[in-house]
């Protein structure tokens, strides 16, 4: 395999998902929904990889009493420079407990949750700045 081509990523409200993944995540919008004749959104990241919405009615909505560890859960990583990773952790800081940032060896991350309950994942491999002030949590790391 070369790489992932697209993900489908299933939403309760694609109204409120197309502008989350467009205006806090800052995809590119490949497709709006009025190309498609169910409820349907494409984005594109820079890598190539596509992500499609649906609202299908088959999303489960999780909260922080339904997530022990964010591993718990599939979830889908976006990964990008140190900036947008600090910019967006402090802008979705405290949404659940337990959420990161991680230390997984190469690169560090942290999880959020999408307007349906999806498990969402940002990690940089650009190195931390000297004076961080956050702990990073590893895999068996998990505070109460």
């Amino acid at each position: 395999m070369d790489a992932v081509d697209h993900i489908n990523v299933d939403v309760d409200d694609l109204d409120a998902a197309y502008e989350f993944y467009r205006d806090v995540l800052d995809l590119d919008l490949l497709r709006p929904p009025e190309d498609f004749q169910g409820a349907h959104v494409m984005f594109e990241t820079g890598a190539g990889t596509v992500v499609t919405l649906m609202e299908t009615g088959r999303a489960e909505k999780w909260d922080q009493k339904g997530l022990a560890h964010p591993l718990d859960k599939a979830h889908v990583a976006f990964e990008t420079d140190r900036d947008t990773y600090e910019s967006l952790m402090d802008r979705l800081d405290g949404q659940f407990p337990k959420q990161g940032p991680y230390d997984w060896g190469e690169f560090e991350g942290f999880y959020f949750l999408d307007p349906s309950g999806n498990l969402l994942e940002i990690i940089t491999y650009d190195p931390a700045p000297a004076d961080r002030e956050r702990r990073l949590l590893d895999h068996d790391d998990v505070e109460e």
